[in-house]
């Protein structure tokens, strides 16, 4: 028994050390520091975008990105790989990066003509991951009603939401739902905001055209999880583009 006690006493004298590190750790990575790596600034995102303008000048105009699948939805498509510009092009990710601990994936839009860097907002996973075991713990997916051709809108409810969950804009801040499209994949409706950025923009979209750019030319963001959309041709409208 004494023996036993104070094999205890050493175990808690060795482990108080390591507890008083991990509580003075917290206090040295103070709510500040975490909000920096969820919080987007133009600053860094214009060093990657030189980080990447100079790598690619010195390869022969290939790109730091990661590979990915062919058919990769094109707004996750092109992630950049920042373990080929760093520490060369730029010290290090940005703290704000998925590689340093933040919550965005930067990446790249218009690689064919103009590579731009863009951000990834990674909650927006989290969020569809959430939903897509709700489905699968409900066995199939609630739909309620069709939006599209094979797009609809779901039945909340039947998935033990109390409210609708909702994802707050990255472009507009406003609340946006989610959807479930052709091949039972969960997306972001990006419909409200679509509508807003047409109202103000130049450009002469034609019914066909992708017009999710419209979100992109003026925001440090992508629409991640999104379907394709188009214009109706009738009124102008944002609509999902038919598969």
């Amino acid at each position: 028994m004494v023996k036993e006690g104070w094999s205890k006493m050493k175990i808690a004298r060795l482990a108080l050390p390591a507890l008083m590190i991990l509580l003075l750790g917290g206090c040295m990575y103070p709510s500040d520091e975490l909000a920096k790596n969820q919080i987007p600034y133009k600053e860094q995102l214009e060093s990657v975008q030189a980080a990447v303008e100079s790598f690619q000048k010195d390869n022969g105009g290939i790109l730091p990105i990661k590979t990915k699948e062919a058919d990769t939805p094109i707004y996750e498509k092109y992630l950049i790989d920042f373990s080929k510009i760093s520490p060369r092009y730029i010290q290090e990710p940005p703290g704000n990066a998925f590689e340093n601990g933040g919550i965005f994936q930067y990446v790249l839009i218009d690689v064919e003509t103009k590579p731009t860097v863009k951000l990834l907002d990674l909650r927006i996973a989290d969020q569809i991951r959430e939903l897509k075991m709700r489905i699968s713990a409900n066995r199939y997916p609630p739909f309620k009603e069709a939006l599209a051709k094979h797009v609809y809108s779901l039945d909340f409810k039947k998935l033990g939401y109390k409210t609708p969950p909702y994802l707050v804009s990255p472009f507009t801040q406003n609340n946006l739902s989610f959807v479930i499209g052709p091949k039972g994949e969960i997306y972001v409706d990006y419909s409200s905001d679509l509508y807003m950025f047409l109202q103000n923009s130049s450009r002469d979209y034609k019914p066909g055209d992708d017009i999710r750019s419209v979100l992109t030319d003026d925001s440090m963001f992508v629409p991640a999880y999104s379907l394709p959309y188009t214009i109706d041709a009738e009124n102008g409208e944002p609509v999902f583009m038919e598969s």
